[in-house]
């Protein structure tokens, strides 16, 4: 008796996933937005014109900010549950904030925009960073010329988040988000000191910004203003406190977050 060989199984071709628009969105706002960070390193100015000029730089950053948010909110995005989860995290991280304020580098919030970012990606990781930043200042009155920046600084932290690789196991994975949650904390005190530099103190020393000096010498004395007037106190202040969230709550969370994850 003859047998028929099965057919072959169909041959799926495998497409490239392209990044999305709202993606790409992501990333081009976020390269304006670091080049109003890094503004002393681009534009000489002198300290008192950048003084005067730093809240007309706050101002264009706001509506990039709101347009970057709300746009990259694409048909992908806009299921009940997700932004359900959105508000509740953004309300939860709004009041980590605030009981925090006034707590010289402690920034607990780091903490849930890690593990946001982790648990459901980059997007989410950088819209949590936004709008925690946006309703925690509504309830302490405190917007200023800083909000813009604090709002994009936050959002690349919880991006960040959602760009790591994949680790080894549950401890593998903390280890990751501890490491990347130091750097994080350094790298938000070195963009959020970048922009107000120049006139954070008078002219004249050696951690001043000179206009017009060579690129490397401003760079040498902004890191050594950087790490005279935070990086070794508040930065580090809040490495610690990341990590310490991190290793103690990091487990629990990221299981519950993707619990709901899963269940959407």
């Amino acid at each position: 008796m003859s047998t028929l060989a099965a057919p072959p199984a169909p041959v799926v071709a495998r497409r490239r996933r392209l990044p999305s628009w709202s993606s790409m969105l992501l990333v081009g706002g976020s390269v304006v937005a670091a080049a109003a960070f890094a503004w002393p390193l681009i534009a000489p100015a002198l300290p008192t014109d950048a003084q005067a000029a730093a809240p007309w730089a706050a101002l264009a950053l706001a509506p990039l900010v709101a347009i970057v948010a709300v746009l990259a909110v694409d048909g992908g995005f806009r299921s009940a549950k997700t932004l359900a989860l959105l508000g509740t995290l953004t309300a939860v991280a709004a009041a980590v904030r605030v009981a925090g304020t006034g707590v010289g580098g402690v920034e607990a919030v780091f903490v849930l925009l890690i593990l946001a970012g982790r648990a459901f990606g980059a997007r989410f990781g950088f819209l949590l960073g936004v709008l925690a930043i946006a309703l925690s200042s509504t309830m302490t009155g405190g917007f200023g010329p800083w909000t813009p920046f604090q709002m994009f600084a936050c959002a690349w932290v919880g991006a960040g988040a959602g760009l790591l690789p994949r680790a080894r196991g549950r401890l593998g994975e903390i280890v990751l988000l501890s490491v990347y949650g130091v750097l994080a904390s350094y790298a938000f005190g070195l963009v959020m000191n970048l922009w107000f530099w120049p006139f954070a103190i008078g002219g004249g020393t050696g951690i001043s910004y000179e206009s017009g000096a060579p690129l490397a010498q401003n760079l040498a004395s902004f890191w050594l203003y950087s790490l005279t007037t935070s990086t070794l106190t508040w930065d580090t202040l809040r490495a610690v406190t990341t990590v310490v969230g991190l290793a103690v709550f990091g487990p629990a969370a990221l299981a519950a977050l993707r619990r709901v994850r899963l269940s959407r």
